[in-house]
């Protein structure tokens, strides 16, 4: 078998001019074309003003329902420089938050691709091939004659471009722009509920620090009041009953202490977690009590539009439904034909140096029709597909909405009526202290049972202990007022740097997986 004649000599290559200029007028024409739903942005209804909450007064006199909050680095408004640094290395270290960067990077990637369908594509290729055809017969091509073994070099130059005349690609990269949006929509409220996670527990473990001080307090004051009362009992003016219910209430308040350090322990476990360290890594830092975080009140609320400008959950889910609904174009524009542009570009020779020249090169150029014919219904059972799809995430942006509402109403609500019990538990706190002074005070004189002084320790224990708790669900409600409002990090977060560095260079690999082959066949 010889060598493939050699294809007729070519003046050049150029293209038909009028035939390209004809074709690529028609691409810019129809470059604008798309069927399917073009994307608007819903519209609902919302209410004018909070109903559940009065409206927020400012330092003059006004309303201020009407302007924006301010919700930037809200948690520096508790003043607690150790919340401060936590939220920042949960940042930083959270691996929730990773996980949404590296969604980033993929959208990112993604939308990278889909703009590339937009472009032609050009491939390359080569190839030498050493052949004999077994005889001594001279081969001949064109007016080069070739005998016994002989070289062939083939170059080749292909391209295409796809005109999307009917917008399926511009659809695709419409939907990976706005699922780009969405994945950063979803990073903003990793952050804004990590930060409000990171809030919430630490003012819990400063709470149970706050009451494993009080219980330890109190079963002091109650052992020093055991001890009084078996003084007495020696003395002859308490009978062993006393000694009994004082020694048994102090045990009893004792018993607290090791349930208050194991939900302490727990809290700053998970408060570890959350920074991405070992549970028990925050113990020395949080060794040394603090006073629970209070924070700045008022908070100004605006009205409930401006809540969907800021709420990320709600404009991920709002993105979410742009992305599908350019899904729906894009599976509606397969139902229609497919136009490209195709050309290639080659050229043989048995020399390397014969590749450059005109009369080895060939091309071809023309466009390629793709129609739909018949299917059996699969490319219109695709597009329902889409469109139900695109309602359910419609669905889910407007329970995103209301859910939003929700929040703020019910953060408001819990906030407002918590600062009132707290008011009250102050006030019991107070009263009962003085009580159990007095009761101690009339015990020691004789003129009062220790049932009185037993009732009333009893009593402001509890009193403190429930003032404590509402200290902490102030600080709570507020973090999570804040949280619905759509407060959370405004500072930069690199989403560009992959956690994981490759090494992407050609280089030698290690040949593991030759010894587990071996091993696994039996050899030693």
């Amino acid at each position: 078998m010889g060598i493939p004649p050699r294809p007729p000599a070519q003046d050049g290559w150029r293209l038909p001019a009028p035939r390209l200029v004809a074709l690529l007028f028609l691409a810019s024409l129809l470059g604008g074309c798309a069927v399917g739903p073009d994307y608007q942005a819903p519209s609902l209804q919302f209410p004018a003003k909070w109903g559940s909450a009065h409206p927020t007064v400012s330092a003059n006199g006004t309303e201020p329902d009407n302007l924006p909050p301010d919700l930037a680095r809200w948690w520096e408004r508790l003043n607690d420089k150790t919340l401060d640094g936590l939220i920042e290395r949960a940042v930083a270290g959270n691996l929730d938050v990773a996980t949404a960067k590296a969604r980033v990077r993929e959208a990112r990637a993604t939308r990278r691709q889909a703009l590339a369908a937009l472009a032609p594509v050009v491939t390359g290729d080569g190839s030498y091939t050493r052949a004999d055809n077994g005889s001594n017969v001279s081969a001949q091509s064109g007016d080069i004659t070739v005998s016994g073994p002989f070289d062939s070099f083939d170059l080749g130059l292909d391209a295409s471009w796809e005109l999307d005349l009917f917008g399926a690609n511009r659809r695709s990269a419409e939907a990976a722009t706005y699922g780009l949006d969405a994945a950063e929509e979803n990073l903003r409220n990793t952050l804004l509920v990590l930060i409000g996670d990171v809030a919430t527990y630490y003012v819990e473990a400063r709470g149970y620090q706050a009451r494993i001080a009080l219980a330890q307090r109190t079963a002091a004051s109650q052992r020093e009041t055991a001890a009084l009362t078996r003084t007495k009992l020696e003395a002859g003016t308490a009978t062993a009953l006393d000694v009994a219910n004082a020694e048994g209430q102090a045990a009893s308040t004792e018993a607290d202490i090791p349930g208050l350090q194991s939900s302490y322990q727990q809290t700053l476990h998970q408060l570890a977690i959350l920074l991405g360290q070992p549970p028990s890594s925050l113990n020395d830092l949080m060794k040394r009590s603090r006073p629970i975080p209070k924070p700045r009140l008022p908070i100004p609320k605006s009205v409930p539009a401006n809540v969907l400008l800021a709420r990320p959950d709600v404009r991920l889910a709002e993105r979410q439904l742009a992305q599908y609904t350019a899904k729906v174009g894009q599976a509606e524009a397969a139902r229609y034909p497919d136009v490209s542009l195709v050309g290639d570009v080659s050229t043989s020779a048995t020399n390397v140096g014969d590749l450059g020249k005109n009369s080895t090169i060939s091309w071809s150029f023309g466009p390629s029709l793709s129609v739909p014919i018949f299917n059996a219904g699969q490319l219109k059972a695709a597009v329902e597909y889409a469109q139900a799809e695109r309602d359910e995430y419609f669905i889910a942006y407007r329970s995103a909405v209301l859910t939003a509402l929700q929040d703020v109403e019910n953060a408001s609500v819990a906030l407002q009526h918590e600062r009132r019990k707290s008011r009250s538990l102050a006030t019991s706190a107070t009263s009962y202290r003085k009580a159990a002074s007095l009761a101690r005070a009339l015990y020691q004189s004789g003129s009062s049972s220790f049932l009185d002084v037993l009732d009333a320790e009893r009593s402001l224990y509890s009193a403190e202990d429930s003032y404590l708790q509402s200290e902490v669900a102030i600080t709570t409600d507020y973090v999570s007022l804040n949280k619905a409002l759509g407060g959370g990090w405004t500072g930069y977060v690199d989403t560009r740097t992959p956690e994981v560095t490759d090494e992407m260079a050609p280089h030698f690999v290690r040949a593991d997986w030759a010894k587990e082959f071996v091993q696994s066949d039996g050899a030693p």
